[in-house]
């Protein structure tokens, strides 16, 4: 992996810097390729040439060749909640196809838990359908299915974190179960996938974290650790399903259509996962209290609920 080329589609987003630090840590020169290379400026401190950004669209063919170009591995880690269709599942042909063209040595594809082809929900079929069209173009690529990716900034524990400052707090599906993982470890089996494609190339993989938890446990722990005591009401079938149905297009609403259907099912891996890389799976006892500590009332100083997780 000394002084080759990894290109990383999505590399500045939440999963991206993680990518691209252990690329680095591995040797690797990495080209951070996506609409907006400015918003990923931010990775390039301390690593003059050994980074490099470059502005592509995955929805335009022509424009995904020549981010690739030259390329010795690709990772496309890019997904959307808006343009499904477009993104996930055209922009993942083009991407895989544009890696076959070129002779690229390993292509990993990051999908999701839940993805199929057939599923009711268009982010799961999308995903589904994304995979598909990789496995067509570029047979020994590597696909990894994250189940919910937690870390200091994503848009999971924050999001319920800053919730639970609210007296009450509905909760939807909270018996649904997830399995989060840590996204350090997800980045660690990507660049494994990368650097080792001869174990890796044709393989799916699932994973996952070691807990499978539903959304009412998960808020009652992330209250403990931030020092918080909302009243967490469940909210009946009937009721979210025509909150969602209803209100779901509009924006910053709770929970639209697609996520409804996508909670019908728990997001937890059945297939092999972390193990096959050599990877224990970091608890999120472990790592999330240390970012949470600002969602408590007087930020580090103040004190925690007495509640473990």
């Amino acid at each position: 992996m000394q002084d080759a080329i990894v290109t990383v589609f999505g590399g500045g987003g939440f999963i991206g810097r993680y990518v691209v630090q252990q690329l680095f840590d591995a040797g690797a020169r990495v080209r951070v390729v996506q609409r907006d290379p400015k918003a990923a400026f931010f990775l390039r401190l301390g690593r003059i040439g050994r980074i490099q950004f470059l502005a592509a669209d995955v929805r335009k063919k022509d424009s995904v060749a020549r981010a690739l170009a030259g390329s010795d591995a690709v990772v496309n880690l890019v997904g959307s909640f808006a343009k499904m269709e477009q993104v996930q599942a055209q922009g993942a042909a083009y991407v895989a196809a544009a890696a076959a063209a070129a002779g690229v040595k390993a292509l990993v594809h990051v999908s999701a838990i839940g993805a199929d082809s057939n599923a009711e929900s268009r982010y799961a079929r999308t995903k589904g359908e994304g995979e598909a069209a990789v496995r067509a173009a570029f047979p020994s690529a590597t696909i990894l299915r994250p189940s919910i990716v937690f870390g200091r900034e994503d848009a999971f524990t924050n999001r319920f974190a800053r919730m639970l400052g609210l007296p009450l707090v509905p909760v939807v599906r909270g018996g649904t179960k997830f399995q989060p993982v840590f996204v350090a470890d997800l980045a660690q089996a990507i660049v494994q996938a990368v650097t080792d494609p001869g174990r890796h190339a044709g393989k799916t993989y699932e994973i996952a974290g070691p807990e499978r938890i539903g959304m009412t446990e998960l808020l009652q722990r992330l209250a403990g650790w931030t020092g918080r005591s909302p009243h967490l009401v469940p909210m009946p079938d009937g009721l979210a399903a025509l909150m969602a149905r209803t209100t779901g297009w509009l924006p910053g609403a709770p929970i639209n259509w697609d996520q409804w259907l996508m909670l019908q099912r728990d997001n937890v891996a059945s297939g092999p996962g972390l193990e096959e890389f050599g990877i224990r799976p970091t608890p999120l006892a472990a790592v999330a209290p240390d970012w949470l500590i600002q969602y408590r009332k007087h930020g580090r100083f103040g004190s925690m609920s007495t509640v473990e997780g």
